[in-house]
């Protein structure tokens, strides 16, 4: 049964498509439905980070000159300092020369990038939330607002790119083990056997030895494991499927392999694929997570929640740091569950029967 928030039960239309009916279901969900409006408005506000959290001004004019910093460095000598380096646009003195008359700054809401270092601040790092860093700083001097909403978009973006690198592998190697059958199917499963049983943290941690550390290998390692468990559902799917009648006749109207899988059994096989990819989601943002916390994950200086949830294990008296960040997991799990949740029921033949 599930726990979900609906509104009334009423009756779907059965004139629709099912995909459109499915679409209802889910909009009934109003948990579900109002997670994916927040999750969405989350991402859209983390791929425009540099909108909303920047060191660097959007636009400045001064001098009679229009300068756009965003997409260009400019040195201090541009805006009266003495040397040639890029401008620190945090230092007083360059804020001085840009509050002169006639000049002006449009600057982010928030005026720190995920690097940038307060060397400004008035408090010893980590410092607790104030006027100038409202969620405070990390132990190095920066940001910590700045840090988690670029460290969300890093984890999103891992989080969506390892879900679609194991759709590809899990449909595939499903597909192929459920319509086969047979001595593939027996194959591949010994194969997944072999597979799943290999240590894959300590492979992770071979590899970081051996390799640098990059987002790009870190997916790579990753997407080797993940495809298994969505590989069981699709195969299910096909094995049951291909008993059909509609099948049948495919095959014996000559029609290829191929476009039997492509055309008649997948689309009627993408239910355990839908509703997998919310979990899958947060299983990935909890692994990279994890291997951040561990330091074995992306490259230092990168944004990351795990570093985060690191530093506030080794200074616990900056509480701030824990609480935010395990606050954007929180939320951020809570909304793909809520949307798996929805989706889980959207999809349910039961539910669509019992409410044609």
């Amino acid at each position: 049964m599930s726990n979900s928030i609906e509104s009334p039960t009423v009756s779907v239309p059965a004139s629709l498509s099912p995909s459109r009916r499915a679409w209802l279901r889910f909009k009934r969900n109003r948990l579900g439905y109002w997670s994916l409006l927040l999750f969405a408005a989350l991402v859209l506000m983390s791929l425009g980070a540099e909108l909303i959290s920047n060191d660097r001004p959007l636009v400045v004019r001064y001098a009679g000159q229009t300068y756009f910093p965003m997409w260009n460095d400019y040195p201090e000598k541009v805006f009266g300092g003495d040397f040639e380096t890029p401008t620190d646009y945090l230092d007083p003195f360059i804020r001085q020369q840009l509050a002169q008359p006639g000049n002006w700054a449009v600057f982010a809401p928030n005026p720190y990038g995920p690097k940038t270092l307060n060397y400004f601040a008035k408090e010893p790092n980590p410092s607790g939330p104030s006027r100038d860093n409202w969620l405070g700083t990390d132990d190095r001097g920066r940001d910590l607002l700045a840090q988690l909403i670029y460290g969300f978009r890093v984890s999103v973006l891992f989080a969506l790119a390892l879900t679609v690198s194991g759709v590809l592998l899990g449909v595939l190697t499903g597909a192929v083990q459920g319509y086969f059958g047979g001595r593939t199917d027996l194959a591949f499963q010994r194969f997944i056997e072999i597979w799943g049983s290999m240590p894959e943290l300590y492979l992770l941690i071979i590899f970081s030895a051996v390799f640098a550390p990059s987002v790009a290998l870190l997916l790579v390692l990753l997407s080797l494991f993940g495809w298994m468990g969505l590989s069981d559902y699709v195969r299910a799917e096909f094995l049951r499927n291909r008993q059909l009648d509609y099948v049948k006749a495919a095959r014996a109207l000559g029609v290829s392999n191929t476009q039997i899988i492509w055309r008649h059994i997948l689309p009627n096989s993408l239910t355990p694929v839908v509703t997998f990819l919310p979990f899958r989601m947060s299983a990935a943002i909890l692994a990279l997570t994890s291997l951040d916390f561990l330091g074995l994950g992306v490259p230092p200086g990168t944004p990351s929640l795990g570093e985060l949830l690191s530093q506030g294990k080794s200074n616990i008296d900056a509480w701030w740091i824990s609480l935010s960040t395990f606050g954007v997991l929180v939320i951020t799990l809570l909304l793909l569950t809520f949307m798996g949740d929805a989706l889980r029921d959207a999809l349910d033949p039961r539910q669509a029967e019992a409410q044609a």
